[in-house]
């Protein structure tokens, strides 16, 4: 009993964080939609080019919620894709926080969310030229449309129902589709925390402490998990100095908080999911990889 309760309280924590995150990007999404669509797709049409630049830096800041946010964004093709896994590869979650509470030095924070935020830039950036040159040789066109009516579509929330009704309007649409969201979190993090409690973080601890090959693959897939315990796990491990830097960093690279858990429910396209979280983990674990290999220590 005592389990469960651990686990419920865990998950209704984790839940809530994303909860200010969530409202405020549906309240943009809404306004955007129903005041400034033909502005809106003209002012990411000019300003998508800098896009992972910006995603790179905003996403080191230690909020999960920055990833939520950037689902629904891309959802409503909003953001690139180069965007959205730039700050998926940035995000920091848990890091920081256990960082400053084992008082590690402050030039070492800064080194590590220096290089999270470099590879997210670089990879959003390749992405992204990848993307418009594949559309480009196929005649299409380089950039999505902003398509936030089919998020409100999926979420069935009668956002036209209010189309009239001005700000209370837009309030009570952002409000369902925090709502719902919310509600499919909270349900997935109690059934996350409750394999997590069950496995137990010392085993998950152990099988990261296997051949160096083997613990980047492991710690890419820990890192996977759409819950604040595996970038706790990772980092914890890391400063008892039981893994390398390269191996915290594959983990951390792939660990997106909750935003591929938020990316499944906000957009259709299973398949395309699949592949950005293929994509997320394959980049994460190299790097992790490659950090190794050349020797780079903090």
């Amino acid at each position: 009993m005592e389990l469960i309760l651990d686990v419920v309280i865990d998950a209704v924590i984790d839940s809530l964080k994303i909860l200010p995150f969530l409202f405020v990007t549906y309240l943009i999404m809404e306004y955007l939609e129903h005041k400034t669509a033909e502005f809106t797709s003209g002012v990411v049409e000019k300003t998508e080019h800098f896009g992972p630049l910006w995603g790179g830096l905003i996403g080191v800041f230690p909020q999960c919620g920055f990833s939520a946010a950037a689902s629904n964004l891309y959802a409503g093709r909003v953001i690139t894709l180069g965007t959205l896994i730039a700050i998926y590869l940035s995000t920091s979650d848990e890091m920081v926080p256990l960082f400053i509470s084992e008082q590690v030095p402050v030039i070492t924070m800064v080194q590590i969310l220096a290089i999270k935020a470099l590879i997210g830039i670089i990879a959003g950036f390749v992405i992204d030229f990848i993307v418009h040159a594949y559309h480009k040789s196929r005649g299409r066109s380089l950039n999505d449309p902003v398509n936030i009516e089919a998020l409100c579509e999926k979420e069935h929330c009668h956002c036209d129902d209010d189309e009239d009704a001005g700000f209370i309007g837009i309030v009570k649409s952002a409000l369902v589709h925090t709502i719902h969201i919310f509600l499919f979190v909270l349900v997935l993090s109690l059934v996350f925390n409750l394999v997590i409690e069950l496995i137990g973080a010392d085993r998950v601890a152990m099988l990261l402490k296997t051949s160096p090959v083997i613990s980047h693959i492991l710690a890419g897939l820990v890192g996977l998990i759409p819950n604040c315990a595996a970038s706790v796990i990772i980092t914890e491990l890391y400063l008892d100095q039981m893994i390398t830097l390269g191996t915290m960093m594959s983990g951390l690279l792939v660990g997106a908080g909750i935003g591929l858990l938020v990316l499944f429910r906000v957009n259709d396209n299973k398949k395309e999911n699949i592949n950005i979280a293929l994509l997320l983990f394959f980049i994460g674990t190299v790097v992790g990889l490659l950090i190794d290999i050349l020797g780079i220590t903090i």
